[in-house]
């Protein structure tokens, strides 16, 4: 009556997989969308730290999971993609397996799929937050600590979040005050940010790093405008959107491309 045993994936079929379930299975993915490390600007000292990180891990050297988090269009999920992407460049069979929260629960059946590879993984959690009475943060515990059977070598665990805690401050706060042992109650979901080795943080940019980050796009894909007038509009557009982002200067850029006639491959 019991499923059949899940056949081991043909890892080899690509560079990057993503985690489904019902039924369980590591659908493979043949292009990553992502940009190249050299164009995610102001964010020099997250890139520099998780791509030193990952090296180490590829290398079978130790290396700790790390919670990406802070403002929202900041490059968190794309500095992961672009890492993987500079890692695998510099000689590394490194794999990349993408988790949606969603699934967290089935994470242990993932881990024992990943264990016995040859191959080393980043396990990547877009996004990641959890809300009153979520449980799923008791799932991401597994990969974290791995209970008694420990982490697999061979996993890395990366999620990005624009919460530090993971959490909203409200769920904290109701927790202190509603609580038994308030202090426990508060320890036990909070404590779930530190059992990330490595936390990053992403803050806003300066409106000097959302134009360089527009300059560079359009040197990297061939668009040509002059400085004052893409000054100007991209001061205008920002202020459309009321924020200045590493997702709004690209979004301007997909415009501004567009106008140009400019085809993005």
């Amino acid at each position: 009556m019991a499923p059949a045993p899940l056949a081991a994936p043909e890892f080899g079929a690509a560079d990057a997989f993503v985690w489904h379930t019902e039924p369980d299975r590591l659908e493979p993915v043949p292009q990553v969308n992502r940009i190249d490390l050299k164009l995610l600007v102001g964010i020099d000292r997250s890139r520099d730290t998780l791509l030193s990180n990952t090296l180490q891990f590829a290398r079978g050297l130790p290396a700790n999971n790390a919670l990406l988090w802070g403002a929202r269009g900041m490059g968190k999920s794309s500095i992961v993609k672009a890492v993987h992407a500079e890692v695998r460049a510099r000689g590394q069979a490194l794999k990349l397996v993408e988790l949606q929260r969603e699934d967290l629960p089935s994470v242990g059946r993932l881990l024992n799929l990943l264990r016995g590879a040859p191959e080393r993984f980043v396990l990547f959690c877009d996004d990641l937050s959890f809300s009153h009475d979520d449980q799923h943060y008791k799932s991401l515990k597994a990969v974290l600590d791995g209970g008694i059977e420990g982490r697999p070598e061979n996993v890395l665990f990366y999620a990005t979040s624009n919460r530090r805690h993971l959490m909203p401050r409200d769920m904290i706060e109701n927790e202190r005050s509603t609580s038994i042992s308030p202090s426990e109650a508060v320890e036990e979901k909070v404590s779930l940010s530190d059992r990330f080795g490595l936390w990053l943080g992403f803050h806003p940019c300066s409106q000097d790093e959302y134009l360089a980050m527009i300059h560079g796009y359009c040197a990297e894909h061939g668009v040509e405008i002059d400085d004052e007038t893409l000054r100007a509009e991209a001061i205008e557009w920002q202020a459309t959107r009321g924020a200045r982002s590493g997702r709004v200067a690209w979004q301007y850029f997909l415009d501004l491309a567009g106008r140009k006639g400019v085809k993005i491959g």
